[in-house]
């Protein structure tokens, strides 16, 4: 009879397979789409303005969706519904495969980012804090560690691939990989999570389930704060993770703009990686400022040196570092300020935020670097990156002034 696991062995096989699947989401639903845009906007006679334009459509979809799924992700549980979204997700992709035309391939964008929220970061996020509350934070740093590879993998992966066959033959090949790696881990993951509520461990989790840091008349000011912090965030990100490439060669790389780009996934890495080892007493207010604040610097560096290569690629660096935190922070400070109890509804709350603001984020820069050029376009990204670092801080100096007030 084989030895029974214990705990933490379960917990590193769910964090190292959901960061495989991670990388495989990521990469295949939302990085490649800049490589592949061009190819998509020949085949329908769009401009690629109007190929970025269905895209973001799609995210706002998905944004609006996304509290419907959190509270599903809550009442069936995490594993579930990632399951299903993988299947989702791989249809969604043959649909955009076998688009004959505009309508079709708008229906197949639509479902694909609705399949996002289903498989992607919020739902990976409730899976761990559903099966170890009090753990959660450290779970999610490792599980972002892991995921940070999406972009250093998938961005040459859909270039090389893309060299050899179609952007539609990518999506059928990215479409296999969902089923054939992603749908049996997320089932596994769902029938585990379901033998431990048919084990009564639910009843032992709710014990042990962690409280905010927030007051209750304060929720709402912070909520409001913390959404409009990770909102602008998300249109920095999305706006500039989505053209990172496009934009890299805009300013004179050329070539070398794959090459820098791909150091924007060990950055992330680097950042989580540190995170982990030297910021377990770090309040998570605080790095969600810092987060903002390496993007900021990013962008400042690429803003005054390019077209300069190694100035190209300190902006990929500092990016990355800041993205790398950001993706730490949108599962931990939720958790830090409003505790484990509704988890999964609360992330579907921010993520629709983040979402319908960052949807119009690949339109609208890919517009502004069409009509008024590239320094315009990474400017107005430098003040929305300050404006959610000042949000962020105005948490904390409203809790702070609050302790400061004596009793009466």
């Amino acid at each position: 009879m084989a030895p029974p696991v214990s705990t933490e062995q379960r917990s590193s096989t769910v964090i190292w397979g959901l960061g495989l699947t991670q990388i495989i989401g990521y990469g295949t639903l939302y990085y490649s789409f800049s490589i592949l845009a061009p190819g998509m906007a020949r085949d329908f006679g769009w401009t690629q303005e109007w190929v970025f334009a269905v895209f973001s459509a799609a995210l706002l979809i998905g944004g609006l969706a996304a509290p419907s799924i959190g509270r599903r992700i809550d009442r069936h549980g995490a594993g579930a519904m990632m399951a299903l979204g993988s299947l989702v997700a791989a249809l969604s992709l043959v649909l955009c495969a076998l688009a004959p035309d505009r309508l079709t391939f708008v229906a197949g964008m639509i479902v694909m980012e609705i399949a996002s929220a289903f498989v992607l970061y919020n739902a990976a996020f409730a899976a761990l804090v559903q099966i170890t509350p009090q753990s959660g934070q450290k779970s999610i740093t490792h599980l972002t560690l892991i995921a940070g590879f999406a972009s250093t993998l998938f961005w040459p992966i859909t270039t090389e691939l893309h060299a050899h066959l179609t952007w539609r033959q990518v999506y059928f090949a990215f479409a296999v990989l969902h089923l054939v790696a992603c749908l049996p881990f997320h089932c596994w993951l769902a029938r585990a999570m379901n033998a431990d509520r048919r084990g009564g461990k639910d009843r032992a989790r709710a014990v042990a389930a962690i409280a905010g840091s927030v007051a209750s008349g304060d929720r709402r000011r912070a909520f409001a704060l913390m959404g409009l912090g990770f909102a602008l965030e998300g249109f920095v990100l999305s706006a500039l993770l989505v053209h990172m490439v496009p934009l890299l060669s805009a300013v004179g790389l050329g070539a070398s703009a794959v090459l820098v780009g791909t150091l924007f996934g060990p950055a992330q890495v680097f950042s989580r990686f540190i995170n982990m080892l030297a910021g377990r007493g770090l309040s998570q207010l605080v790095l969600a400022v810092i987060s903002a604040a390496f993007l900021v610097a990013g962008l400042s560096t690429l803003l005054v040196s390019a077209p300069w290569i190694w100035g190209a690629a300190a902006f990929a660096i500092l990016f990355g570092l800041g993205s790398g935190l950001t993706s730490i922070v949108q599962g931990s400070l939720p958790l830090a300020l409003f505790g484990s109890e509704g988890y999964g509804a609360l992330l579907g709350k921010i993520s629709s935020i983040r979402l319908i603001v960052s949807a119009l984020a690949p339109f609208v820069f890919s517009v502004l670097m069409a009509r008024f050029g590239t320094w315009p376009a990474l400017a107005i990204a430098i003040v929305l990156g300050i404006a959610a670092a000042i949000a962020f801080a105005s948490i904390g100096w409203r809790r702070r002034e609050t302790e400061m007030v004596p009793e009466t």
